[in-house]
């Protein structure tokens, strides 16, 4: 038996990694929690035209890291990766307890959360067909609660049986060496199998550095109101990082989180990311480096050797 070709998951099927091409790491088109009321992103028409804008900016890739129950919409997103053609990557997982009812709390509690996440990347996100690409968790302010820990084990066990990557919301960018304890000393996930998300929030270059010495890819993802103090020293941080010989380790993502952050709607959106942060990455860090941060390493962390993968 011969290993399996590594390939990115998509919502229309396995691609060889090289297809994945530009592509924004941490994103959302769809997104429902009580913690953010009035600001769902639930409208399929404004996401394809949220796609059309990332398309034209020359986005070809996008991964999108809401999880269960949180309004993924997976029945609707090939239809959109069709019609934008982007190529979209889906989640499974789950985040922190406060973005769900204690009655989902209480049902998931009550099964194998585990055979849920690795279902969902292995058969599919409910009755859609679609198949996730990576595992959503989340920490918490400058560490880890029983539901974090229960959500990390079971995101691991569904690692070791699938090989998918695990993405991990960091509460304002803190508490990475903690997800990094647990996750890959405690639960043996491979470092490189492992995506911290967020550290833009937390500018703390030497937690930045231990993160990549032990393998972790970062995510530096943006901007924000709520984060605009510290999204500004981002391009520092990336330059910090790269001027340490961790430039493979880096990953960009716009992370648009509510409907009036959306440039359909008069925010920055996903374009930002390669209107305007993309030109101050390759200011800090030159423009080589820049399009691999872009292409090559989202290329690498998003690929999988899945059983029985049948790239289309």
């Amino acid at each position: 038996m011969t290993a399996a070709e590594p390939a990115v998951r998509t919502v229309l099927g396995d691609i060889a990694p090289r297809e994945l091409g530009v592509c924004d790491a941490h994103d959302h088109l769809f997104l429902r929690s009580p913690q953010l009321p009035g600001q769902e992103l639930d409208s399929a028409e404004a996401a394809a035209g949220e796609l059309a804008a990332y398309r034209a900016a020359g986005g070809q890739g996008l991964v999108q890291w809401t999880p269960y129950g949180m309004g993924r919409r997976a029945g609707e997103l090939p239809a959109l990766a069709r019609a934008s053609g982007v190529r979209i990557v889906a989640a499974t997982g789950l985040h922190q307890a406060v973005h769900y009812t204690p009655e989902t709390l209480a049902a998931l509690r009550a099964g194998d959360v585990a055979a849920l996440f690795v279902r969902e990347l292995t058969r599919g996100i409910g009755d859609s067909g679609v198949r996730a690409g990576l595992i959503k968790v989340a920490g918490g302010f400058h560490g880890l609660d029983a539901h974090a820990r229960w959500t990390m084990t079971a995101a691991a066990e569904a690692h070791h049986a699938t090989g998918a990557p695990v993405a991990v919301h960091l509460e304002l960018g803190t508490g990475a060496l903690d997800v990094l304890d647990l996750l890959c000393a405690e639960l043996s996930v491979p470092p490189g199998k492992v995506i911290l998300g967020h550290l833009n929030r937390s500018p703390d270059l030497t937690v930045h550095r231990q993160a990549a010495e032990a393998g972790a890819y970062l995510a530096f993802d943006g901007p924000s109101r709520a984060h605009h103090a510290t999204d500004w020293r981002m391009p520092d941080a990336v330059r910090a990082l790269a001027d340490a010989g961790y430039g493979d380790r880096l990953l960009l993502g716009g992370d648009t989180t509510a409907a009036a952050a959306r440039s359909v709607n008069g925010g920055p959106g996903m374009p930002y990311l390669l209107r305007r942060v993309r030109p101050r990455i390759a200011l800090a860090v030159g423009e080589e480096l820049a399009e691999r941060i872009l292409t090559a390493n989202p290329a690498t962390a998003f690929a999988v050797e899945w059983p029985g993968t049948s790239l289309r």
